[in-house]
């Protein structure tokens, strides 16, 4: 594919492991050049130093815990960045491919596109119910979302996640890029703001990495509070979406799918874990009424109500 635009990987980094070794690896190899690989590292004592010199054209930040921020931290990455195209990706999603970066970026070939995200497949190790969960929200068909898609799609329209997102430039300094200060969310913050300003969000259901999480109920139950808290902070954007409806819907589907499978019995592990799921996000959007002392004690990430 011709080289149309440049393109930069973002990676923010904490005590990164064996996957970013293969996140990097597989960078190395992608049938589209990469103009620079861009890391802002969290704590520097946790960063693997050997991987400067299989890595030439990678540029490391360190920068302390205390400072770390989902949205501030990619946005300063991005001021790093000359590049065309900004792709954004997390430490443990790794390429299933040569040609990830390659389809990613095929649909800003639409002068009206301003995001695109990629399929996340589930690791060999995902427990079931994760992987069905994985293709719930992450189907095979691709599909371009807009404004006029909001009545159908609901909080979906906004769906994008920066495990592995592209970024067009302008479109992200027009909009002012990633909201500065927020506990997570921060890819479908901006992407809120691209489909309410006219624009376009593509989900490029053939550009994969490898990404899934087995989360125990109580992770599920912080992971959906701080989900709650962004929502709740930014409810100008959020309000009269309703994210309930989704995660109804995949309850009953999953539900359908183990029975069809013959493992009816983890549907008592799926209700159990949807509910944590329930409150977690419920108790997040009411934040502001809990006492600070409790706030720490349900959220990932405690440095954020600390700064």
């Amino acid at each position: 594919m011709e080289n149309k635009y440049t393109v930069d990987i973002i990676i923010p980094t904490y005590k990164p492991d064996i996957k970013f070794n293969h996140l990097l690896r597989m960078l190395r190899v992608q049938t589209y050049q990469i103009h620079e690989i861009i890391i802002i590292n969290t704590e520097e004592a946790y960063f693997p130093k050997e991987e400067y010199n299989k890595n030439p054209n990678m540029k490391v930040t360190h920068i302390c815990y205390a400072d770390f921020d989902h949205g501030k931290t990619r946005a300063m990455a991005a001021s790093k960045s000359k590049a065309d195209i900004l792709i954004y990706m997390t430490q443990d999603a790794v390429p299933e491919e040569t040609f990830l970066i390659e389809k990613l970026i095929r649909p800003f070939s639409s002068g009206k596109v301003g995001a695109a995200y990629a399929r996340q497949l589930p690791a060999p190790e995902s427990n079931l119910v994760e992987k069905y969960t994985r293709g719930f929200n992450y189907p095979e068909k691709s599909s371009i979302k807009s404004r006029k898609d909001i009545d159908i799609l609901g909080i979906k329209t906004y769906f994008c996640s920066n495990v592995c997102a592209a970024y067009r430039r302008t479109f992200y300094e027009e909009l002012g890029g990633f909201v500065m200060k927020t506990i997570f969310n921060e890819d479908m913050i901006f992407a809120g703001k691209l489909i309410n300003a006219g624009y376009e969000v593509a989900y490029v259901a053939d550009a994969k990495v490898i990404h899934s999480h087995n989360y125990g109920n109580i992770q599920q139950l912080k992971r959906n509070f701080d989900l709650g808290v962004s929502q709740a902070e930014y409810s100008e954007l959020f309000n009269n979406l309703k994210s309930e409806n989704e995660g109804m819907k995949l309850v009953k589907q999953t539900a359908s799918h183990l029975i069809k499978i013959h493992k009816p019995w983890l549907i008592i592990d799926l209700v159990l874990k949807s509910g944590f799921k329930l409150i977690g996000f419920k108790l997040g959007k009411m934040y502001k009424s809990l006492p600070k002392s409790l706030i720490l004690k349900l959220t990932m990430n405690k440095a954020y109500w600390n700064a």
